[in-house]
């Protein structure tokens, strides 16, 4: 209830990782996210410093994007943001820190191109066992 939600709009700067794990699908692949300014005194539009997130999905939606994304192509990201102050093992004085995106919903940019939507069909949905035995 009390997290963070952001919606960031940038690019694939990775290769989607996906790997089955004990909790279900997984899937992180990092984000870049380059502002843009209008520069009076230049006259013209300019690119700011890039940001760049990890973003990690779960159960069905690493699957759609393991599927769906490859690199340098444009994302609406959205989800819980997380970031992690850790000090490097064994280093003392030494700060890292990462921002991550817990995504909840993810899809391409249509500002800057298509994309065509297929639907996954799922068969093996619990709900739909359940009723199935009930009625049968």
């Amino acid at each position: 209830m009390y997290d963070t939600q952001v919606t960031l709009v940038g690019h694939v700067a990775t290769q989607v990782d996906y790997k089955e794990t004990v909790n279900g699908p997984s899937a992180r692949f990092r984000f870049a996210v380059t502002p843009r300014y209008y520069d009076r005194r230049k006259d013209a539009w300019t690119d700011g410093p890039t940001s760049f997130y990890t973003v990690w999905a779960r159960r069905t939606l690493a699957v759609n994007l393991a599927g769906s994304v490859s690199v340098g192509e444009p994302l609406v990201v959205h989800g819980r943001l997380r970031v992690r102050d850790d000090p490097p093992a064994g280093e003392e004085g030494n700060r890292w820190i990462s921002a991550e995106i817990d995504a909840t919903a993810i899809g391409h940019d249509l500002n800057r191109g298509t994309a065509a939507f297929r639907r996954v069909v799922r068969t093996d949905h619990p709900l739909m066992d359940t009723q199935k035995a009930a009625v049968g």
